[in-house]
């Protein structure tokens, strides 16, 4: 008999375990509540650092696509600026050339304000660019004083090219070269 009462005893399972517990899946109203109330707090707390966080990247790059707009607009008034100024003073060169009288405005301050506006340049652009305004800037600067005879004479239209070309770079135009 102790064989069989020590097997019921083995195999039978123990009341506690034959009934399931409530107690663990259960929960009062206030519990419940309170469950519900923190989920919705964490589910706004996300939503909201979401929404802060796209918010932020939208206005980091529409601040860093208006810096490119700034800069781009300087260079360009810079480049402008050269080039009114260059063509002043090539207007002088062309009148001499064709020996026509020149205006009234001495050629001495045509120059000041091409190296004014050649110095603009520098500040505002690339180094490529910069370079190009300087050589041209030059060559006009020779043209105008007569310092280099016409056989040594450079091409101020080589010189100008180069510049637009350097220039149409710094503003980036995406467009092809220009044929010549």
């Amino acid at each position: 008999m102790t064989l069989e009462l020590e097997q019921r005893l083995v195999f039978k399972k123990p009341a506690v375990a034959q009934q399931p517990s409530t107690r663990l899946y259960a929960m009062d109203g206030v519990t419940a509540g309170t469950v519900l109330a923190l989920i919705g707090v964490l589910l706004g707390t996300a939503g909201t650092l979401v929404g802060q966080y796209l918010a932020t990247r939208v206005e980091v790059q529409r601040d860093r696509r208006q810096r490119t707009d700034a800069e781009r607009a300087e260079r360009k008034e810079a480049i402008l600026g050269f080039l009114a100024a260059a063509q002043r003073v090539e207007l002088i060169l062309d009148r001499r050339e064709l020996g026509l009288p020149t205006s009234e405005d001495p050629a001495d301050e045509k120059l000041h304000d091409l190296w004014l506006a050649k110095k603009a340049v520098e500040l505002a652009c690339a180094h490529e660019t910069a370079q190009a305004a300087h050589d041209y800037t030059t060559v006009l600067h020779t043209h105008m004083r007569n310092t280099v005879s016409s056989e040594q004479n450079p091409g101020k239209r080589e010189y100008r090219y180069t510049f637009m070309e350097a220039a149409r770079n710094a503003l980036e135009s995406g467009r092809p070269r220009i044929r010549r």
